[in-house]
C-alpha cells in the first residue's frame, strides 16, 4: 500500500480514482476531454466540385453516417463505385492536416481517392506512367491531394515526416499521393 497526504491506497484503490476523474472529466461539456475524441474531414472533388463534411469518429466511436459520407465522396468518380476507405487512411488525413496547423473544416482538394480495377486499368493503358498495377487506391487505402494555401512541397514534406504510408510528390500535376502501406517516397 503507498501513502499519499496521509490516505494509505492500495493500486486498485488508486485506478478507481483516476478513472473516476477521467470519466468526469470526460462528462463534462466544453473542457479539453469532451472533445478530444472528434475526427473530422472535409474534402472537395476538383472533377465533380462535390463538397463534403464530415465527423467519422465521435465520443461513442465511428459514425456510420459520417463513415459513409466519406467513403461516397471519396468514390471512383468516373464509374461511380464505392468502397469503404481504410479508417487508417482517415485518421492519416486528420494528423496531416493537424501537423500542418489547418482547421479541421478546412477541406483538402481531392484529386483520387477510391479508384476501380476498371478505372486503374484504364489509366495506366493511357500511359498513366505513375499508376501502379497494384495501386493502394483501388484498396480504399490512398488519396491524392492538395490543401488550398499551403505549398504542395509543405504538405509533402509534412506526410513524410508521419512516417505512416507511401508518399508520392506530383508537383506538375499539383498533388501529394498518401496512402497506407508501407513507408516509401517518390
Amino acid at each position: 500500500m503507498a501513502e499519499h497526504d496521509g490516505v494509505m491506497m492500495d493500486r486498485r484503490g488508486w485506478l478507481a480514482g483516476a478513472l473516476a476523474i477521467g470519466a468526469g472529466a470526460l462528462a463534462i461539456p466544453g473542457t479539453a476531454m469532451a472533445s478530444i475524441g472528434e475526427r473530422r474531414l472535409a474534402f472537395r472533388n476538383v472533377h465533380t466540385n462535390e463538397k463534403i463534411d464530415a465527423r467519422y469518429w465521435g465520443a461513442t466511436g465511428f459514425d456510420r453516417e459520417g463513415l459513409a459520407e466519406i467513403d461516397h465522396g471519396l468514390r471512383d468518380w468516373r464509374t461511380g463505385d464505392v468502397t469503404a476507405m481504410d479508417r487508417g487512411l482517415l485518421d492519416l488525413l486528420v494528423a496531416l492536416r493537424d501537423s500542418l496547423g489547418v482547421s479541421g473544416n478546412r477541406s483538402f482538394d481531392l484529386i483520387s481517392g477510391y479508384r476501380s480495377p476498371h478505372t486503374n486499368a484504364a489509366l495506366r493503358a493511357r500511359g498513366g506512367g505513375g499508376v501502379a498495377t497494384k495501386s493502394q487506391h483501388m484498396l480504399g487505402k490512398a488519396t491524392d491531394i492538395a490543401l488550398p494555401g499551403v505549398r504542395l512541397e509543405t504538405v509533402r514534406n509534412a506526410a513524410l515526416a508521419l512516417g505512416r504510408g507511401g508518399v508520392g510528390y506530383y508537383p506538375r500535376d499539383g498533388f501529394v499521393h498518401v496512402d497506407t502501406g508501407r513507408v516509401r517516397r517518390w
